[in-house]
């Protein structure tokens, strides 16, 4: 049997602008330095043991044309002056014997760090849940990282995210965000 255990996860984004809109998503791909890879979207689960590593050290790591596993969030819009976003949060617990969580998040009118602080919760929230951490799921992103540190479970939340204003012309704009995972 195969081992398709995620070992090296790296996160990476990018936007690209396009007359067509599948030409944006090529540009925002390339931008993120993915595109020459044949990607397959998966649910969100950070293996355990696996390392969270640079996108420049993941790159090296691969060959164009080879198949990769990502959680991936993207968003497009052809409206003038439109911002978008698209972002991946990361909740890690302590044990590297217990799986994480990688969420995908994309929306319309958000900052990157709203954005990214939404992703990161999101994951948390999911990680926080498995471990049995209580938490107020109405309370805010501040107070739930707050629970989140004192449980001294959940050891790292990070996140990537890529924002874009729509094109003033009115060409695609698309923004991509990525956890790719590296078997």
């Amino acid at each position: 049997m195969i081992d398709l255990t995620a070992k090296k996860i790296f996160l990476t984004k990018g936007v690209g602008r396009d007359r067509e809109k599948l030409t944006s998503l090529e540009r925002a791909l390339r931008n993120a330095g993915i595109a020459p890879f044949n990607l397959v979207p998966i649910t969100s689960i950070f293996p355990p043991g696996a390392r969270l590593i640079s996108r420049e050290s993941g790159l090296k790591l691969l060959d164009p044309g080879q198949i990769l596993f990502c959680v991936m969030s993207k968003n497009s819009t052809n409206e003038p002056h439109r911002l978008i976003t698209s972002s991946i949060g990361v909740a890690l617990p302590k044990s590297p014997h217990s799986h994480g969580y990688l969420s995908e998040f994309s929306g319309f009118g958000l900052t990157d760090e709203k954005a990214g602080d939404y992703a990161e919760d999101l994951a948390a929230q999911m990680l926080a849940t498995t471990l049995g951490v209580k938490f107020d799921p109405d309370s805010s992103y501040d107070e739930k990282k707050q629970v989140w540190r004192l449980s001294d479970q959940i050891v790292k939340t990070t996140n990537i995210t890529q924002s874009a204003i729509g094109d003033k012309n009115g060409r695609w704009t698309t923004v991509v965000s990525a956890a790719v995972l590296i078997l």
